[in-house]
């Protein structure tokens, strides 16, 4: 007997061998939670008005006096681009009027010359990298006469729904009529990338040289844009700075698939503040 029954322990299973008394307690809800995700904190900015919008589904993820009327300096130029383009073709080939040497003495520009013949293509370019009021200055003048230019800019700004401009010049110079806010140079911003995406990308480039041709010189084109040297992800838009502007910049970048653009205007630190506000909205979206 004490054989068979050494024989039946070994071919009883272990786990049966092993198996806790039943308690009568039903068995313990197991719950599992997720991690609650951080809520990004807003940076702190002296500029006196921005925004941050997320391009892909329209939501403003950071205002600041969005619709404060402010100087815009040469972010001005973004209108002065729309309004070019609806009536010059980019391989159209215009003349460099004399109305330029009459820019004031610490112009930024492109380094044009009286009476070249460049493209339009090519004054895009000196518009968006070097912010060249010679090149804002030639695309208006090609474009119709200055006063029709600057009324076509009024009348695009009303068609864009920005409600808080006025312009009184195709450069961004000061003056106590030539405003605009932070929330319409956004939608200024969105209309030429997605009218003119070909135009909007040559923001992207970090410098740029224009060879000569039989109607003009080289131009050695350099963005003023730091961050594209700086910020990854960044692809433009454009600078501007006047004594009552302050530093003014339209930026744009992309990361992991998502797409913001900012818009500062009056920072004492207008890279550093956009950097800021960028990766603010990148931890937001």
């Amino acid at each position: 007997m004490q054989v068979w029954a050494l024989i039946l322990a070994l071919l009883t299973p272990i786990s049966a061998m092993w198996r806790l008394p039943s308690t009568g307690a039903p068995p313990q809800k197991v719950e599992i939670y997720e991690r609650a995700r951080t809520v990004p904190i807003a940076p702190a900015i002296k500029a006196r008005a921005a925004i941050v919008l997320d391009l892909d589904t329209g939501k403003t993820l950071f205002q600041l006096d969005p619709h404060g009327r402010h100087a815009p300096a040469s972010l001005t130029k973004v209108v002065t681009a729309l309004v070019a383009l609806d009536h010059l073709r980019l391989d159209e080939t215009v003349a460099v009027p004399a109305s330029i040497n009459q820019l004031p003495w610490d112009s930024t520009r492109m380094g044009l010359r009286v009476g070249e013949h460049v493209t339009v293509r090519e004054l895009m370019e000196g518009l968006f990298l070097d912010s060249g009021n010679d090149a804002a200055i030639t695309l208006s003048e090609a474009a119709t006469p200055r006063a029709a230019f600057v009324a076509l800019m009024n009348a695009k700004a009303v068609a864009l729904g920005m409600t808080d401009s006025h312009f009184v010049n195709p450069i961004g110079l000061d003056d106590p009529g030539h405003v605009t806010s932070a929330a319409d140079l956004a939608k200024a911003a969105i209309a030429l990338d997605a009218r003119f995406p070909t135009v909007a990308a040559m923001a992207a480039a970090a410098s740029l040289t224009l060879p000569a041709s039989a109607s003009h010189h080289a131009y050695a084109l350099y963005n003023l844009n730091q961050l594209i040297r700086t910020y990854p992800g960044a692809t433009g838009l454009k600078t501007g700075w006047t004594g009552r502007a302050g530093g003014c910049l339209i930026a744009t970048a992309t990361r992991d698939g998502a797409h913001l653009l900012v818009v500062v205007l009056g920072s004492p630190r207008i890279f550093e503040e956009s950097a800021a506000l960028l990766d603010f909205g990148f931890a937001s979206v």
